[in-house]
């Protein structure tokens, strides 16, 4: 067994149609945001006593939540207003800047080197130059480059060693790779799996980990730029993480609800964890080894401690 159910916390109920989104956590200030899109907030869980403890209000269809650690930094993008919002962690009452960006942001990466914010657009399939990566420049809070991209983006990461971001793209199935220095996509890795949505890095390892629409988790060298089908899941899935310590992938899939943990060296399935229809989101907090699920027919996370840590 990989992951051992601790406990739940109660969120609040939704407001309105939808349920939860991204989440992100900040290690040191022990705090959790969640995207509660159904409700235009962020929601905030203290990871220390697993307990919510309050929301951040007025985010219009709110879709990500990052944090940056380095910079202390909260990031939320809100697609219903096409912006993103920046927050000091802990005085999130009112944000340092609300930068409007493409269409429908959603997916967020950040470069704490260059204080530069990557929002993927998820775009308008009407308006073909829709679809774009909008980079922000933080500290002066403005658009500082609207990069064309292939298609609707997906999940987005930063990869510090090769200062690029990796966008995921659904159709065409590619990952393009934006040089966060020269601002324009560099490359394009095409994934053998229809709809690449989740995303995420081992930079130890230097690859990349695609869970796709095809029901295929994918891994791409970035040595090489070759990408490789790994393991077939057992549905749909969305949000990834990667625990590097551990070796373990956590893959989140809303139909039926269900975690999956794949091991990541030698790609068997470990265990496939109930949680609950349309839980098609996680957070990862590194540091405990803990994995929140968000189950949004009961609007609460399921709280999961990896076992292995403990061995």
């Amino acid at each position: 067994m990989a992951l051992r159910l601790t406990g739940h916390v109660e969120l609040p109920p939704h407001r309105g149609p939808g349920g939860f989104d991204h989440a992100a956590v900040h290690e040191r200030r022990q705090r959790l945001y969640v995207a509660h899109t159904a409700n235009d907030a962020v929601d905030v869980i203290d990871t220390g006593t697993q307990r919510y403890t309050g929301s951040i209000e007025k985010l219009t269809a709110v879709a990500g939540a990052l944090v940056s650690e380095e910079r202390d930094r909260v990031f939320t993008s809100n697609r219903g207003e096409d912006t993103v919002a920046i927050f000091a962690a802990g005085e999130e009452s009112v944000p340092l800047a609300r930068v409007p960006v493409g269409v429908r942001p959603n997916g967020l990466a950040y470069d704490p080197g260059r204080d530069l914010l990557l929002a993927a657009n998820v775009g308008d399939p009407a308006r073909p130059e829709s679809f774009t990566a909008t980079l922000v420049d933080v500290a002066r809070g403005t658009v500082v480059e609207q990069v064309p991209v292939a298609g609707r983006t997906r999940w987005a990461v930063f990869d510090a060693a090769a200062g690029a971001f990796h966008v995921n793209v659904m159709a065409p199935p590619w990952i393009q790779v934006i040089d966060a220095g020269a601002r324009v996509v560099t490359r394009t890795i095409e994934i053998p799996a229809d709809g690449p949505h989740g995303l995420d890095l081992d930079p130890v390892r230097r690859r990349l980990f695609c869970a796709c629409d095809a029901g295929a988790l994918v891994e791409v060298d970035l040595e090489t730029f070759t990408a490789t089908t790994r393991a077939t899941l057992g549905g749909t899935p969305d949000v990834i993480f990667f625990n590097a310590r551990l070796g373990h992938l956590y893959v989140a899939i809303g139909d039926p609800g269900v975690i999956e943990v794949l091991d990541a060296g030698s790609w068997r399935r470990l265990q496939t964890v109930t949680t609950e229809r349309g839980a098609h989101t996680l957070a990862f907090d590194a540091g405990r080894d803990m994995v929140y699920a968000f189950l949004p027919d009961s609007h609460r996370a399921a709280v999961y401690a990896d076992a292995a840590a403990a061995g």
